[in-house]
């Protein structure tokens, strides 16, 4: 065997995502709501920013007093408020981040609580401990028999602190598992027998595909009455901690733009007022200018550099979104006048093709994007919907949205004691001109999370 060592030049096209580039395609995929909380931390952090936030309006006649050398050793090594910016009035000194706030959290509502009742403080302790120790469902995942041993406790005090956790709201916190959290809201709401709870510790599966038949004959009931007892428990929350703020930001709909109708032709007016405007500051100026002192330079400009692509890669996040907005407008003018019925078929590909971007440009540009329309708030990639071609003959296409749409309504006004068969909704959509295959149909269903006719049955 003949080893051969040779040094071999190739050359080949390689690229390399920089920084600002990927944060370049991180702004251009945040939803509004993602993007005012990133620039209200960035502004907090690169002090060459200027923006229109309430809390940073400082009067403009401490400008000159602001030390430099000072401000940047406060905001490179800043506590949290024990230094000042320079030699302001102690009153007078504001630090933007004395004005950083938690949000309430499921554990702050649960020890507000307990702070209110009587319990001593030994056992609220131990509960505190426990709270702590909820996941983001509400649920102890804990063992109960760990948590004793660690905090050194008995078992039977373990069970008294936590008997105190369940009884805390909302109903169902501190279970170990999905059957304990029902059987705590059915016993707070004073219904728990024991058909509930057999059901909820050996039945659970058949309640989920609505197997009444099999549960009203193990438990000697008539199936009406296992349905009642199914409809019961399907009302209960499987995750008593829904609502509330459990580390996961609760993300509010905040439209990017709106659609208007203006002498009879439809214009996209983009949402200025949600996205803080940024400048640079002109106090920085003076700091540039001085050469004497590198460290300040060097500094400054880093982070002027900073502020400046930010500002130019939200402008360039608006304006993406504005061109495949006007473009969806001119495609979808029938849409926005009569509605769901009239969307076309328009995918990304097509988009991209006719704006001359990628089509993952036009998929980061549209994503948890909104606009507001003169029949409510749409997410605007449901505007995005493949067509399917219903009649031969025409070669017409229908937007696979609206075929889904007929599915649902067909679905929803059937006889719940005997659901519609794949097929029968099949021959259904083609007595509609929809001429699609009771494959296609079963697929579509799925994708709607509608359960097979057998799963849908009901009884009365």
């Amino acid at each position: 065997m003949k080893l051969d060592f040779n040094l071999n030049l190739a050359q080949e096209q390689r690229l390399i995502m920089t920084q600002q580039m990927q944060l370049s395609i991180k702004l251009l995929q945040m939803s509004t709501y993602d993007l005012r909380e990133y620039i209200e931390n960035e502004f907090l952090e690169n002090p060459i920013l200027e923006g229109d936030f309430d809390f940073v309006q400082e009067d403009k006649k401490y400008e000159d007093k602001i030390d430099y050398k000072e401000m940047i050793k406060y905001l490179e090594f800043d506590n949290y408020g024990s230094q000042s910016y320079g030699e302001y009035n102690k009153e007078d000194d504001v630090s933007p981040f004395n004005f950083i706030s938690d949000k309430e959290s499921l554990t702050e509502y649960l020890k507000e609580q307990l702070i209110e009742s009587e319990e001593d403080e030994y056992k609220k302790a131990i509960v505190s401990y426990m709270i702590e120790s909820l996941d983001n469902k509400g649920y102890l995942d804990m063992p109960l028999e760990e948590i004793c041993k660690e905090l050194n406790i008995s078992l039977e005090l373990g069970k008294e602190a936590l008997e105190i956790l369940q009884d805390l709201e909302p109903d169902g916190i501190g279970a170990r598992d999905l059957k304990e959290c029902l059987k705590i809201q059915l016993i707070k709401k004073g219904i728990l027998d024991d058909n509930l709870e057999i059901i909820i510790d050996e039945y659970l599966d058949l309640i989920a595909d609505n197997k009444f038949n099999v549960i009203a004959k193990n438990l000697k009931i008539t199936p009406k009455e296992a349905q009642d007892l199914g409809d019961i428990i399907k009302k209960l929350e499987p995750k008593p901690s829904r609502g509330f703020y459990t580390g996961d930001d609760v993300k509010y709909i905040i439209p990017d733009a709106a659609i208007r109708k203006i002498d009879g032709e439809y214009f996209v007016i983009m949402n200025e007022g949600v996205i803080p405007r940024l400048s640079i500051s002109n106090i920085y100026k003076e700091a540039l200018n001085n050469k004497d002192d590198k460290t300040t330079e060097n500094y400054v400009k880093e982070k002027l550099s900073s502020a400046m692509f930010l500002i130019k890669s939200i402008e360039q996040r608006k304006s993406t979104l504005l061109r495949i907005l006007e473009k969806v407008v001119e495609n979808q003018k029938d849409y926005f006048d009569k509605g769901q019925k009239y969307l076309k078929p328009m995918t990304m590909k097509d988009m991209a093709d006719t704006l001359g971007i990628h089509e993952s440009t036009v998929s980061r540009a549209i994503k948890d994007k909104y606009i507001l329309t003169s029949f409510g708030t749409v997410k605007i990639k449901d505007l995005f919907t493949i067509g399917l071609s219903v009649n031969k003959s025409d070669g017409e296409e229908i937007a696979v949205i609206n075929i889904k749409k007929q599915i649902k309504e067909i679905i929803d006004e059937e006889d719940k004691k005997k659901p519609l068969s794949d097929q029968a909704i099949c021959d259904k959509l083609n007595e509609r001109n929809l001429n699609i295959s009771r494959r296609t149909v079963a697929k579509y269903r799925e994708e709607l999370e509608i359960k097979s006719s057998g799963k849908r049955k009901r009884i009365e």
